[in-house]
């Protein structure tokens, strides 16, 4: 994690409840990677720009006008058709239930990406919860606002230096060592020495 993103992201949530309009994003856990799906509607075929996805159904930026209740298929993996209906419409933006719920943590492991063609990111999971940066024989509390396998972002009222080393400590998770990345407007940045196994991390998720 060497800095903010600055691109359209898809976030990816743990829940069963298909996203509504109205979601805020810290209300549950969500993982993010930039994403572009297939959307079917009619028999035509078009690209759509994927804003939020769970077991349940999709948000999606549509370039094509539809109605509530239409029936739809998203494609988001090679092979992988969807099959939902229509259930809310915000602008551009629409709201898909899925027939069936799907498999969101597949989804997000890195031969799932990687079979679909897409560069694959260490997905970032939204977080709001008390932690400690350890630097050198001070330990200062922070809250964590996200974490991937790779980083981390907290929000601090302590300005650390660019490449300082530090030890991160969240309640459940082994103590990760790493370097500070970036460090402004009260939220920092900090990478991890070595990735956290995506399994170690799934399970910490859920178990939070």
């Amino acid at each position: 994690m060497q800095s903010e993103p600055a691109h359209e992201e898809t976030t990816f949530s743990l829940s069963n409840r298909a996203p509504q309009p109205s979601e805020r994003r810290r209300e549950s856990r969500h993982m993010t990677i930039l994403r572009v799906g297939t959307l079917i509607a009619d028999g035509r075929r078009e690209l759509c720009l994927i804003r939020n996805i769970s077991a349940g159904g999709v948000m999606a930026h549509a370039y094509s006008r539809l109605a509530e209740g239409q029936r739809v298929a998203i494609e988001l993996q090679m092979n992988q058709r969807i099959e939902g209906e229509v259930n809310w419409i915000r602008g551009s933006n629409i709201g898909v239930a899925f027939d069936a719920p799907i498999d969101v943590e597949a989804m997000l492991n890195g031969n799932a990406v990687l079979h679909n063609g897409w560069r694959p990111r260490l997905p970032r999971v939204e977080i709001d919860r008390m932690g400690g940066i350890r630097s050198g024989a001070v330990t200062h509390w922070v809250t964590a606002l996200d974490i991937s396998q790779g980083g981390l972002k907290v929000e601090t009222d302590r300005l650390f230096a660019d490449g300082e080393p530090v030890v991160v400590t969240l309640d459940g998770l082994r103590p990760i060592a790493g370097l500070v990345r970036w460090c402004h407007d009260g939220q920092c940045g900090i990478g991890f020495n070595q990735v956290i196994p995506f399994r170690e991390l799934m399970d910490w998720l859920r178990a939070a």
